[in-house]
């Protein structure tokens, strides 16, 4: 099984000079901690971090130790789907199930990783996900409310998203040659009709993206440790 995990975005909504990726959470690079849980799992046989161009040719000096055969690096590309397919070209050719994972998220469960795994392993796709809580509002350009949206039925889409390889390399193939570029793997194989099933997911696998977001992943290192 192999891993692609995307980390070659900037994060700009953070704001800051320093990659979203690379700031510590409890003295923890984000990128480390979101690598960990992948790396030490028994089913795993290589992880391929995609980084930003620069950064692939020359890593935190923090990652480098930790390079080897089991984790390689590949250069990202201008759209998420681009990195991810970078991501697969360096990836094992033995790797036949592959997962695809955001860096921004670092707190992912060993549970939810086998739940995701035993999905995939049945030859369908898997994405965690946790079902929306809130009541959802549809706005016209001016701010106003249109609609109230039925929330039934919707869920929150996390990663690591699963995928037999075939399915997933087909599904960004045909994305590419079509134009299309998606915000997660499960819509390119999703617009080809494949089949992909919904995990339950968890709540702390939270996406780091404003600096709320971050605050609250120093509480939660803080309570996981």
């Amino acid at each position: 099984m192999g891993v692609v995990i995307v980390a070659a975005g900037r994060g700009l909504r953070l704001g800051g000079s320093l990659p979203k990726q690379y700031l510590p959470i409890a003295g923890v690079p984000m990128l480390l901690r979101a690598i960990r849980p992948f790396s030490c799992h028994p089913e795993v046989r290589q992880v391929v971090v995609v980084l930003p161009p620069d950064d692939a040719g020359a890593p935190p000096e923090w990652l480098v130790p930790h390079l080897g055969a089991s984790l390689r690096l590949a250069a990202g590309g201008a759209q998420r789907s681009d990195s991810v397919a970078s991501g697969l070209s360096v990836l094992d050719a033995a790797c036949r199930v592959v997962l695809v994972h955001d860096a921004a998220r670092p707190f992912v469960s060993r549970d939810l990783l086998d739940d995701v795994i035993a999905v995939v392993r049945s030859g369908v796709g898997a994405v965690p996900a946790v079902p929306v809580a809130d009541t959802l509002k549809q706005a016209n350009a001016a701010g106003e409310v249109d609609r109230t949206v039925p929330r039934a039925g919707l869920w929150h889409a996390q990663t690591p998203q699963g995928f037999p390889r075939e399915v997933l390399a087909r599904a960004h193939d045909e994305a590419k040659s079509a134009g299309v570029s998606g915000t997660d793997d499960a819509f390119l194989v999703e617009r080809l009709g494949g089949t992909v099933r919904l995990v339950v997911g968890d709540p702390r696998n939270l996406k780091i993206t404003t600096a709320d977001d971050l605050a609250l992943a120093e509480l939660l290192a803080a309570r996981l440790h």
